[in-house]
């Protein structure tokens, strides 16, 4: 016996991949101590892309843009992940971290109660100094809890070529039953580095309720199953509607590089002020009030690996 039409359309509708909601150009902004770069997310209400807060693309290939880097300050409630595609930067922290981030390397730091850190950018030998770094926000009941450092080499980072003809670098979440080692991250967040070949396509389910982007930074493709859509190209990000799956071809002609990720949405009140977000503004006072009096730190010395 065939299912009823409503069943039948609602079985449609459950395998259709995410269709765009928005595309959004990242904008010029100016950050740190003078570092020139382009923000795609952080500019509408903080909710919008909860859990995930901002989005900066510091790619340049003029050591003037960057060498000013981001000398030392504080976070506290939120985590920031950095990931480097060319050049170094060099960190530290009030946890005792230091070291260098290189090419293919990521920095997934935990602010939690409170850090103090610095990152200071250095370009490769032509002068170029490529990469991300993505905000995410941390639930209330995690807020406080101890800062945490972790350094991910490049390789230490799976990469996978699905049957599609995608490479995927999967920092977090999983491709083809590989999973990232960042897999211990109370929103669930996956992060992947996607290239798509000409002509290659990548399918790729998404958990329904997720927030979900894609951040382009080479070449163009179609972002989702429509063929009337137009391309979407370097330095663009694609917000998607909820769905179970996400739909990314590249043309025949040019491949197409973007970050994948997805997350789940926390759902609280944000107060967000600068390197610091709480759910209430009390607490951004309180944070504010502890920095002049130096008691914002609460842990020091060396982090969990």
């Amino acid at each position: 016996m065939s299912p009823p039409m409503g069943a039948q359309e609602s079985g449609a509708s459950m395998s259709k991949p995410r269709a765009i909601s928005r595309i959004l150009r990242a904008r010029a902004v100016v950050e740190g101590a003078g570092v020139h770069l382009h923000r795609a997310i952080g500019f509408d209400a903080p909710e919008r892309f909860d859990p995930f807060l901002l989005l900066d693309d510091f790619r340049s290939d003029r050591p003037e843009d960057y060498l000013r880097g981001f000398p030392w300050h504080p976070h506290r409630g939120m985590e920031t992940i950095t990931y480097v595609l060319r050049g170094e930067v060099d960190h530290g922290d009030s946890l005792g971290n230091a070291g260098v981030i290189g090419p293919g390397d990521v920095q997934w730091m935990s602010a939690g109660s409170g850090i103090i850190h610095q990152e200071m950018p250095k370009g490769d030998p032509g002068g170029a100094m490529y990469g991300f770094q993505l905000w995410a926000n941390l639930p209330a009941a995690n807020k406080m809890s101890d800062p945490r450092y972790r350094g991910i080499a490049a390789d230490e980072i799976p990469q996978v070529t699905d049957a599609g003809g995608a490479i995927v670098k999967v920092i977090a979440g999983s491709v083809g039953g590989v999973e990232g080692p960042v897999r211990d991250v109370v929103t669930r967040p996956e992060y992947l580095d996607v290239t798509l070949p000409p002509g290659a396509s990548f399918r790729h389910p998404t958990p329904r309720g997720h927030t979900v982007f894609a951040y382009v930074f080479a070449g163009k493709g179609q972002f989702d199953d429509n063929p009337r859509n137009v391309a979407v190209a370097d330095r663009h990000l694609v917000e998607y509607e909820d769905g179970a799956s996400v739909m990314i071809a590249a043309s025949e002609g040019e491949p197409v590089r973007f970050l994948l990720v997805s997350g789940k949405p926390i759902g609280e009140p944000i107060a967000w002020q600068g390197p610091i977000v709480m759910n209430t503004q009390e607490e951004l006072e309180t944070a504010f009030s502890e920095l002049e009096n130096d008691t914002f730190v609460k842990t020091t010395g060396a982090s969990a690996p």
